[in-house]
């Protein structure tokens, strides 16, 4: 495997020796944790900010989906019940806000957090509690692209941070505390990304950026990933599924592959299990499906930004954690999305080969 391209601030500084400078900023952010005070996000201390795109209106389209089925949906994540099946109804317009950018001047990376006059952002979780910060001074301008959610899980790193990157390469230098693992350097490969990383740092000027929403520029950004990955579209196929296995948090399927096989043999599905698998082969698999299908989970993003305008997602969901997150991504794209929900626990659920046929008959 070639190297990993990067630029790394501990390793090559882009303009000059770093100075070493104490700061006293995470303290500030420890007293307030501590008097259970929330400090503003440090886009509240720019100095300069803009508009990148207007916010535009998504349409929410309806699931495909058999009756009875959202009515076994007894817990969801990252939303309430409601909520996540209101959004598989689908039926309405979402608003999305502007895409914003931030130009901050003297911020302090220490233990995954940025410190900016009284205001701070959080990309990971903390490893210890310091008082005093010992970083080094960078004198060049840096764009971070990063978020909290795309450090915790892969499918918002590639469905959401790499087209932040896009953003940042055109304002600074685009830098990042995420450290290549995975299939993250063939990502950043097939991507053309070369981010500056390091994991402390004083930027004298940083820019950062407000680029959660779903908006038409998301979407064409998107776009635009999809054709630098399948830079030779294959020839179209029924579809693949992907497997999940144990991988991440408990969403284990009893019988996943005996599934996998059944609609290998009964529709012709390609069957890949993406963490033995190379980034190509799973661009090879996906960039002509017609249906992108698995159990709900980041290793569908694999599929999501790969697979054709046209396709569909088919997500099996277990009936204790249901999550529309990956919907919001064919929303964005104007795809289909379908969906089973299984019966059982997160740590051992089932799903009905009948529904699940039945389910596809409708895609």
């Amino acid at each position: 495997m070639n190297p990993v391209l990067t630029r790394s601030l501990e390793t090559e500084p882009v303009r000059a020796a770093p100075r070493r400078a104490f700061s006293l900023r995470p303290t500030a952010t420890m007293a307030a944790r501590l008097l259970q005070r929330t400090l503003p996000d440090i886009a509240a201390a720019a100095v300069e900010q803009w508009q990148i795109a207007p916010g535009t209106t998504l349409e929410v389209r309806p699931a495909k989906v058999l009756p009875g089925q959202l009515e076994r949906i007894a817990g969801a994540e990252f939303a309430s019940i409601g909520e996540v099946v209101q959004h598989f109804r689908g039926g309405f317009g979402s608003w999305q806000s502007a895409t914003m950018g931030y130009r901050l001047k003297n911020v302090l990376l220490h233990d995954g957090v940025l410190h900016a006059a009284r205001a701070a952002r959080h990309l990971r979780q903390r490893s210890h509690y310091r008082p005093l910060a010992l970083a080094p001074r960078e004198e060049a301008g840096m764009a971070l692209y990063e978020s909290w959610l795309g450090n915790r899980w892969f499918g918002n790193w590639l469905s959401d941070d790499c087209l932040t990157y896009r953003l940042a390469e055109t304002a600074a230098i685009p830098f990042t505390t995420h450290w290549p693992d995975g299939h993250l350097p063939q990502y950043e490969r097939m991507l053309d990304m070369l981010p500056a990383r390091g994991t402390s740092a004083l930027f004298r000027d940083l820019v950062v950026f407000d680029d959660s929403a779903h908006n038409d520029h998301k979407r064409q950004r998107a776009e635009a990933m999809r054709r630098r990955l399948v830079r030779t579209p294959g020839e179209r196929h029924p579809g693949t599924f992907l497997l999940r296995g144990t991988s991440g948090d408990a969403r284990v399927l009893a019988g996943e592959r005996r599934i996998a096989e059944h609609l290998a043999v009964k529709r012709g599905f390609q069957v890949l299990d993406p963490s033995h698998a190379d980034l190509s082969e799973i661009v090879r698999a996906c960039g002509g499906a017609c249906v992108v299908a698995g159990v709900e989970g980041s290793h569908l993003v694999h599929g999501l930004v790969s697979m054709p305008p046209d396709a569909c997602a088919f997500v099996i969901q277990p009936p204790g954690r249901a999550v529309s997150a990956l919907k919001l991504l064919t929303d964005r794209q104007g795809q289909d999305y379908a969906l089973v929900v299984g019966e059982g626990t997160n740590d051992a659920f089932t799903a009905d080969i009948d529904e699940i046929e039945r389910t596809l008959d409708l895609v």
